[in-house]
């Protein structure tokens, strides 16, 4: 039985390829550093995150991308001799203010390739591609060239600004896009035409596509033709998978997909997807990638094993051959490599915002610009795949400056954060708090009860979520007993349904470290160990499970 979504949690706008006997699924990671991740798989059951392909300032530098900017949709293929992965690097979003539009139909999108000959690289230095629009992918044809095709982006104003699909070839020799782009398909009145993909089956080429837009309004629609630039007639049903008129489905927002067959020529579909919480509307683990079995028909058309066209949360009848890796609760940061779990955001350059060999055994991060900043955040932290969880971590902090703080913080964007941080009092002495960025109320920024700390000594801090549920607590080291903030933070805010309008929220929740100085003098924090644990629904997390610290 495979338990949808198989990446629990973890990025959507999933790409899939079969090289041999293994899978790779790459997915978006929007503003966190490095770009791109890659799952890999031998049963489409079991995945292991595997890769971070761009990783150094030649291939991507997002200081000051906007929030849910920079990396978008990846698509990763393989010609037979190289992987070929096409990436967006979003630099521009536009906005909507409560006064109306303000440049919002004014976009940047620039579309790279790298390669590779393995997974897990050296990628090579990106090729510019173009900047025409987003959702970029490459079709490899069965004559051995190549084709990119992405959606069209038209700022003009009265027209349909998800413009269609566009074709043009590449040019692997020259490292460049030859001839002129063709429009190949304009979409249906579904709207919102984006994440297209190319397929050839016998003798005809597959279009499939993502529209009504990534949120509860999302479906695949495919379409095919005897001519690679088309024309395109649309499938049967035009819409092969989606939740959009079933509000009773366990995954919504079902869409932006891709397939893969198996070497028994079984069709899957990966595909993006969101489950929200109960009687909330909010997805707490954001847009997630789900997987299905599919199936060709006699009329050459693709439909799901089902027929009825609906997301499946439970896949019967597919044998797993070995569990992967377990993944350890604790990051120790002892071997002064960061896990492969972890992310920080935006910049290339993270020697000036972390060390793991400053002060061995620890993650230190460099006290450096507020949690708004799009530059230079000290913030290392890994994304939330479970509903429940428990995460928790011990920090040696000495502030000087009420503008110095580190601590432990439950993160959507600079927008939407709850932050459990040290500070220095106003008298001396140490102070803990909370700070939360509230999309959806009149007080954006929000602080909670201060708790001065009068003991020295590292101090330990933890979160408890249960769904929307949130409490924090903290101890200073040689005390037995956690000292739990009085008040309940709403977790479901940490979602991308929970925004002003007009605001791109594509990430998910994560949790971690961070560290600011606004005095400049970039006073460092230490953390020993990142404890992360997922596990049942708590009815009272002050009497629940307590993570430990072995060393006392």
């Amino acid at each position: 039985m495979i338990r949808n979504p198989i990446l629990r949690g973890f990025n959507p706008d999933p790409s899939i390829v079969r090289v041999g006997e293994d899978y790779y699924i790459a997915t978006s990671t929007f503003e966190w550093f490095p770009g791109v991740q890659i799952h890999h798989s031998r049963d489409l059951a079991t995945w292991t995150l595997v890769a971070r392909p761009l990783v150094r300032a030649s291939q991507l530098d997002m200081r000051g991308d906007p929030d849910s900017c920079g990396v978008w949709a990846p698509c990763l293929t393989h010609d037979g001799n190289r992987f070929h992965l096409i990436y967006t690097d979003v630099k521009r979003y536009g906005r909507t203010t409560t006064g109306g539009a303000s440049g919002a139909s004014l976009r940047d999108f620039h579309n790279y390739l790298v390669t590779s000959e393995t997974i897990e690289g050296d990628w090579s230095d990106p090729v510019y591609l173009n900047s025409s629009g987003f959702d970029p992918s490459m079709f490899h044809d069965d004559d051995g060239r190549k084709y990119l095709t992405n959606m069209l982006w038209d700022h003009r104003p009265g027209r349909n600004r998800f413009a269609g699909i566009v074709l043009q070839e590449y040019c692997a020799a020259k490292q460049m896009l030859i001839g002129e782009p063709r429009l190949i398909f304009e979409g249906t009145p579904l709207g919102l035409t984006e994440a297209p993909h190319l397929y050839k089956r016998n003798g005809c080429y597959y279009l499939i596509t993502a529209e009504g837009g990534t949120a509860w309004n999302h479906a695949v629609t495919m379409a095919r033709s005897r001519d690679l630039t088309g024309p395109y007639e649309l499938h049967p049903d035009i819409y092969i998978l989606s939740a959009r008129d079933r509000p009773d489905a366990s995954l919504q927002r079902a869409g932006h997909a891709d397939l893969v067959e198996t070497p028994s020529g079984e069709p899957w579909m990966v595909y993006l997807c969101g489950r929200p919480l109960p009687n909330r509307g909010r997805c707490v683990l954001g847009r997630e990638t789900a997987i299905q079995p599919m199936r060709w028909a006699e009329d050459g058309w693709l439909y799901t094993a089902s027929g009825d066209s609906i997301p499946q949360l439970d896949i019967p009848g597919r044998a797993v051959d070995a569990p992967p890796p377990a993944v350890p609760d604790r990051a120790d940061f002892d071997d002064g490599l960061l896990p492969i779990d972890f992310q920080w955001l935006r910049s290339p350059d993270p020697d000036g915002l972390f060390s793991l060999t400053a002060h061995p055994g620890h993650l230190r991060l460099h006290g450096r610009e507020s949690l708004g900043s799009l530059f230079e955040q000290a913030l290392v932290a890994r994304r939330q795949q479970a509903f429940c969880y428990s995460a928790g971590t011990v920090v040696e902090f000495d502030p000087q400056s009420y503008q110095q703080a580190a601590g432990l913080i439950c993160y959507y964007n600079s927008s939407k954060f709850h932050y459990l941080f040290v500070t220095a009092g106003e008298h001396g002495g140490r102070q803990i708090q909370v700070m939360s960025a509230l999309p959806d109320s009149p007080q954006a920024d929000a602080f909670s009860q201060i708790h001065d700390i009068a003991a020295q000594g590292r101090i330990h801090l933890r979160a408890e979520v249960d769904y929307e549920r949130l409490r924090f607590a903290f101890r200073v080291e040689g005390d037995s007993e956690w000292t739990w903030l009085r008040e309940q933070f709403d977790a479901s805010i940490l979602s991308d349904e929970a925004s002003a309008p007009g605001l791109p929220n594509f990430t998910g929740a994560f949790v971690g470290m961070a560290c600011q100085d606004g005095s400049g003098r970039r006073l460092p924090a230490d953390f020993d160990w990142f404890d992360y644990r997922e596990r049942e629904y708590l009815p009272d997390p002050m009497r629940a499970w307590c993570l430990s610290d072995p060393r006392g």
